[in-house]
């Protein structure tokens, strides 16, 4: 569960490991850009985006995402601002914020400390009708507007294959570090509902699940 081994010195490339280390990535970074995209089409009135991370627990402090998102932002003609938060009163003071400043929106980056505070973030948002997006299924699943991420299931299937060539004999550096091929785009229909929103029927189409 690695978002980005080059970036930390696990590995010396994707294609060619090196070392005595290979795996799967949790995070391909390109997909922090379609992060902003969902979010403006599901609230197209939205201008503003905050970008949620901890530094001292995301890829790269926050920098692997937020190139993309960089780029995205100025194709959607979106301003984004950088929210690092390190405890529950910086949560609530940027989400509040939002809540205050009409046009804004939410992306919450995939971290270990934004994961544990999942249920606070997403409740926040609602409570202060802040339309967001989240990078797995399981935040809107647990009350969050909508998701877009990796099937990690489907990661961890496909890791089986590689401790079976290692076990019979392959050497790690010899197996290219495998990207998430598998990805779920998760509505909360309900949330939805409570912002406000009116979700396109091509929209509803594309989602993998839809929570009603």
């Amino acid at each position: 569960m690695v978002g980005d081994p080059v970036g930390v010195g696990f590995v010396a490339s994707v294609p060619r490991p090196g070392g005595n280390i290979t795996g799967f990535m949790t995070w391909e970074h390109s997909i922090a850009g379609k992060w902003l995209e969902l979010l403006t089409e599901i609230a197209p009135g939205v201008n503003r985006a905050a970008i949620m991370f901890n530094p001292d627990a995301a890829p790269g402090r926050g920098l692997y995402m937020l190139s993309p998102l960089e780029a995205a932002a100025r194709s959607l003609k979106v301003e984004q601002v950088s929210t690092p938060v390190g405890s529950d009163a910086e949560i609530e003071t940027v989400i509040t914020s939002l809540g205050s400043e009409p046009r804004s929106g939410l992306v919450v980056l995939g971290d270990a400390f934004t994961e544990v505070h999942r249920g606070f973030i997403t409740s926040l948002a609602v409570r202060n009708n802040v339309p967001a997006v989240y990078p797995n299924s399981g935040w809107a699943r647990d009350g969050g507007l909508l998701s877009y991420g990796p099937d990690f299931a489907d990661s961890f299937r496909r890791s089986a294959s590689y401790v079976d060539r290692i076990l019979r004999g392959a050497r790690p550096d010899d197996l290219p570090v495998q990207l998430p091929i598998k990805f779920e785009l998760v509505l909360n229909a309900k949330i939805a509902k409570k912002l406000g929103l009116a979700v396109p029927p091509t929209f509803l189409a594309r989602a993998d699940e839809v929570i009603e």
